[in-house]
């Protein structure tokens, strides 16, 4: 029960729109992996994670937009991020057209229109806690 009080404890204390690492999130985190092999060009996941021409997304669900230090965003992105967190549905409406939800951005894919393949992607990028770049 002690553990328990502590852990509950431990969660109230985190920041509002925190998402903890394999909580739940809508959509299937099997099927997101396989959305998110059309995100591997530009983007990696996981132990070991690099930069590439996009961010790691270790721990970007519930992290601050244009947050990670090792990426240089564009002036667009960290404009549009001042106030926002990468919440599951503040990702969706990203993703679903990234130039049109953030005019300037760097990120060149398309989108993904359909928002089951969104909400699968979002949960299997959800199951990835913010390690650090390298680890």
């Amino acid at each position: 029960m002690k553990t328990l009080t502590l852990t509950l404890a431990a969660i109230l204390a985190l920041p509002a729109g925190v998402v903890l690492a394999g909580s739940h999130v809508p959509g299937d985190p099997a099927a997101g992996e396989k959305v998110f092999r059309k995100c591997m060009a530009c983007h990696a996941v996981g132990e070991g994670a690099k930069t590439k021409v996009g961010p790691v997304l270790n721990g970007v669900v519930g992290r601050d937009v244009a947050a990670n230090a090792d990426f240089a965003y564009s002036e667009a992105m960290v404009e549009w991020g001042a106030d926002k967190q990468w919440t599951p549905e503040v990702l969706s409406t990203y993703l679903e057209n990234p130039r049109g939800t953030v005019k300037g951005t760097k990120m060149a894919f398309a989108g993904l229109r359909k928002e089951d393949e969104r909400q699968d992607v979002i949960a299997y990028l959800a199951t990835f806690g913010s390690q650090e770049e390298g680890e």
